[in-house]
């Protein structure tokens, strides 16, 4: 190491994330999707990363889905009452540098450098700018985010503002929307959860046309002072990144008002939380059903 250089923040976390659900009458046979991986990325390293499943499948294929995230398809025969996936993960994270906020390409201009001299375009990052089911655009997401974009602003600007108003302006409320609650809703009542925060930021950058990804992973939380964790009081978290021709994909999280730095850890890209729910899947069966869940996020090094 040179002189004046410094030591990068290197943690290890392992990672816990078991989810239970028991259903009122048998399922004779399920498919599953599980995004549960985190992903190999230049700020982290997955160290190791096992699924428990019960009742066991007969078919656990593992894939590389369309936006590069790790997934297991699960194929269930035996008639069950009650479905258990525990993921364990080690991961390495690195906290990434802080990216410079106050310089780069105005707003206006990035939707349009995805596209380059040669007529061709970036569809990894222009697919970004098109709504989802779970992230419509309207007059009032444009209003929204127009407050955060007056002319000329440099792009990550801009967004650096917008997670800090939704971090002042919006109450987190677990008990206040669900995962089908619409935006607009989440709008008007200024509450929610994380999903509902990085979909309302989403939208509203996508409303004026800048490339936004949703992020789905971890986030080791910290107990009050004085007193200990609970374990399994950890839970998923999701966040987003934003694209800027300088920096390429850099992430927000407005739940908290912040860009992350080394204490999030991610598990999966996509349009918006239904293209990486931890678990999705069809059932022959089952009728009502509840589901718990337990996360601990343990920093071990």
């Amino acid at each position: 190491m040179g002189q004046g250089a410094v030591a990068a923040h290197i943690m290890i976390f392992e990672i816990s994330h078991r989810t239970t659900y028991t259903y009122r009458a048998p399922v004779a046979q399920s498919y599953h999707m599980v995004h549960l991986q985190p992903r190999q990325l230049p700020s982290q390293s997955l160290i190791h990363h096992s699924l428990l499943i019960e009742p066991a499948p007969v078919s656990n294929n593992q894939i590389v889905d369309t936006f590069g995230n790790c997934a297991a398809m699960l194929r269930i025969e035996d008639e069950h009452t009650e479905f258990l996936v525990h993921a364990r993960s080690t991961i390495e994270v690195q906290a990434p540098p802080l990216p410079d906020l106050t310089s780069g390409t105005p707003w206006e201009e990035v939707a349009q450098r995805t596209r380059h001299a040669d007529g061709s375009f970036d569809a990894d990052v222009l697919q970004f700018t098109c709504r989802s089911r779970l992230t419509p655009v309207s007059h009032d997401l444009r209003l929204f985010a127009k407050a955060s974009f007056p002319a000329r602003r440099p792009v990550l600007a801009g967004a650096m503002d917008l997670t800090r108003r939704i971090f002042k302006e919006f109450t987190f409320d677990a008990r206040a929307t669900d995962i089908s609650t619409p935006i607009a809703h989440v709008l008007e009542s200024k509450r929610g959860v994380c999903q509902d925060f990085a979909h309302l930021a989403i939208a509203a950058l996508r409303s004026v046309g800048i490339p936004a990804r949703y992020v789905s992973g971890y986030l080791m939380t910290r107990p009050p002072p004085g007193q200990p964790k609970l374990k399994g009081s950890d839970a998923s978290h999701a966040w987003l990144s934003v694209w800027s021709p300088e920096a390429g994909w850099i992430d927000f999280d407005p739940t908290n008002g912040i860009v992350p730095s080394g204490e999030h850890i991610t598990v999966a890209y996509g349009r918006d939380y239904e293209d990486v729910s931890p678990i999705s899947g069809v059932l022959l069966g089952g009728g009502n059903q509840t589901m718990t869940v337990a996360v601990d996020v343990e920093p071990v090094g």
